[in-house]
């Protein structure tokens, strides 16, 4: 055959082939997590998108992939002291299958993208510990005594294995108190920071944030103090607003600044029952050029609203949900997975919060280890690790519903919910085929929130907050696919 006649036929050939791909129809994969166990994160049969609604019940998603968003940094939990203490007492084999299991992004994993740690140790940790402690009157404003070797026990080594499995993940520093020699209490718990400490205690942050790096760990963002207006917690440290402005923007700022350290500053790191605390603080330019954004917890107060009213005050900084924890009577024949799916993953990231971070990776049978006076004792793990014996509770499957596939660098996109307003068409009475327009405002709608991947793929995450709907359609790109999903069920679709 002439070469010019081969050419030819090989780009028939390839027009035809490509023909064939883009006419075949999308499927759409499926998650589901049923509230009685029957179904916990599993994949079922794929459903195909059609040209034509044959829907005839339930309401419809529209997903509008052109309208985009924040960007999503990633889903995950708190590796606290004692979740990387039990993890460093399992068997070296079993503590690689489930950290694989929990941080691999593959077909058979979750891929867990964000890391809490404590900056020394939190409320669940076997003992309280900072990386400069001293006898009673002794002070080291020069920090020579500093150093991580508490964590080099537990919380590094898991994490250098975690980095091994994912390189990329992203790590938040959070500490729960000062050095009790820096406190005006010379307690762990409760009390202020000294004045005459606050350089001191910036320069912790730098040490901190360079010895974690030394070890080959990079903290991406730090917040300032974990809760600061709690000082129940053991350790605990209360913090007022003018006085942590007066730290930023005089001394840890500067100090990041000067050593040339960019991990991000993000403020407050509490209750959506206070955005006053953070509006407060960027409201002075001096603080505001240093903080990235603001971080949310969800015990009190209306979090969503919180999100949503910091973005409206402030869009050019960006919101964080750093903490819940999220729990279930162990053995439940029931699984209460609406609840926690959508008011941690769908509110918090549809009112612009870049990541979720549950409350916390593991604990024993008994919710331990926690410290005494002030210790979290129903603080249950994501996993229940005993001995070698690893145990999943519905913080896993909360966490993994987004973090299998939206993963970081995904974008959130528009999708209807409950009070939007939509374009519906109907047939004239008295003239067949003749159709009039109609404002619907959808109150049927179920819950959701819609994301799209770094690698091109539509990720729809509904929970089914209904007593009766079964069913519901999603229409995009002009295609639609009608969808079952039970009461109290919580779906992740992909296409």
């Amino acid at each position: 055959m002439p070469v010019v006649s081969l050419r030819i036929a090989l780009l028939a050939f390839a027009a035809l082939n490509a023909n064939l791909i883009f006419a075949q129809p999308e499927r759409i994969e499926s998650w589901i997590t049923n509230p009685d166990r029957s179904a916990l994160f599993e994949k079922q049969p794929e459903i195909t998108f059609s040209e034509k609604n044959s829907s005839r019940g339930g309401s419809t998603i529209i997903i509008d992939d052109s309208h985009q968003m924040q960007t999503i940094d990633g889903f995950g939990f708190a590796l606290t002291g004692g979740s990387a203490e039990l993890l460093m007492k399992m068997s070296s084999g079993e503590r690689a299958k489930i950290l694989k299991e929990l941080f691999a992004w593959d077909e058979k994993n979750i891929g867990v993208s964000y890391i809490r740690l404590s900056i020394g140790a939190s409320d669940l940790n076997s003992f309280v510990f900072s990386y400069d402690d001293l006898q009673k009157e002794e002070t080291d404003f020069e920090l020579k005594k500093f150093n991580l070797a508490r964590d080099y026990n537990d919380v590094i080594p898991v994490m250098k294995e975690i980095l091994a499995i994912n390189p990329a993940i992203k790590i938040l520093g959070s500490p729960w108190s000062a050095p009790a020699w820096m406190k005006t209490n010379n307690d762990v718990r409760g009390g202020r920071l000294k004045r005459e400490c606050y350089g001191v205690y910036a320069l912790y942050f730098v040490k901190y944030v360079q010895a974690m790096k030394n070890a080959g760990i990079t903290i991406d963002a730090i917040t300032i103090q974990n809760e600061p207006v709690n000082s129940n917690n053991t350790p605990s440290m209360t913090w007022f607003e003018n006085e942590q402005a007066e730290f930023i923007k005089n001394n840890l700022g500067p100090a990041f600044e000067k050593a040339g350290i960019k991990t991000k500053i993000i403020l407050f790191d509490h209750n959506g029952d206070r955005p006053d605390y953070p509006l407060s603080l960027l409201n002075d330019p001096e603080v505001a050029k240093y903080a990235d954004g603001s971080g949310f917890h969800n015990y009190v107060g209306d979090v969503a609203a919180a999100l949503s009213l910091m973005h409206i005050a402030r869009p050019d900084k960006n919101l964080y949900f750093t903490e819940q924890m999220v729990v279930e009577r162990p053995g439940s024949p029931e699984i209460n997975i609406v609840n926690p799916v959508k008011n941690l993953i769908l509110r918090t990231t549809q009112n612009w919060s870049r990541n979720v971070i549950l409350w916390n990776l593991a604990a024993d049978p008994l919710n331990d280890p926690h410290t005494d006076n002030g210790g979290c004792s129903m603080c249950q793990g994501a996993i229940t690790i005993n001995g070698d014996i690893v145990s999943r509770n519905i913080a896993y499957y909360t966490i993994a519903h987004a973090s299998k596939f939206v993963r970081p660098g995904s974008v959130r996109i528009a999708s209807t919910n409950r009070g939007d307003k939509t374009v519906g068409l109907y047939e004239d009475e008295q003239r067949p085929g003749v159709f009039r327009t109609a404002i619907n405002e959808n109150m049927e709608i179920l819950s959701n929130v819609a994301f799209r991947t770094p690698e091109g793929k539509t990720v729809l995450i509904v929970v089914n907050d209904t007593y009766s709907t079964n069913s519901f359609t999603i229409q995009w790109n002009g295609k639609y696919a009608g969808i079952k999903l039970n009461p109290d069920a919580v779906g992740t679709y992909v296409w």
